[in-house]
């Protein structure tokens, strides 16, 4: 199991330190350091059954300055979107959680993390 977070975001705490109340084994991933490829991303995604507008944090600075608002959300702006989240990790909504499963989650509520930790 996988955790991508910021430490300055109160919900990835959170979820942190409910995975630690719960004894699971993780890893972290500081995404915002340790840069996801537009692979990962798509495979991320995949694992989430999102797209990726879905998991674009759309009222930062950095999306508003790219206009992402304005963009398409279909098939063919897909590869324009995963490309701006490699580009702009802070855009990336968090945490998500790669479950042992093979699934994923955004786990920005408790539920979503011990949905996680059930998998």
């Amino acid at each position: 199991m996988e955790i991508w977070i910021n430490y300055a975001c109160s919900k990835c705490r959170g979820a942190l330190s409910l995975l630690d109340a719960e004894g699971a084994d993780y890893t972290v991933r500081r995404y915002l350091e340790d840069v996801p490829s537009t692979e990962e991303i798509r495979a991320v995604l995949d694992r989430l059954g999102l797209e990726p507008w879905d998991i674009t944090r759309t009222q930062e600075a950095e999306a508003e300055e790219l206009g992402v608002g304005e963009w398409p959300r279909d098939a063919g702006a897909r590869e324009r979107w995963i490309t701006a989240l490699a580009g702009h990790p802070k855009l990336i909504q968090r945490p998500i959680i790669t479950a042992q499963d093979g699934s994923a989650v955004v786990a920005r509520t408790d539920e979503a993390v011990r949905d996680a930790l059930g998998r």
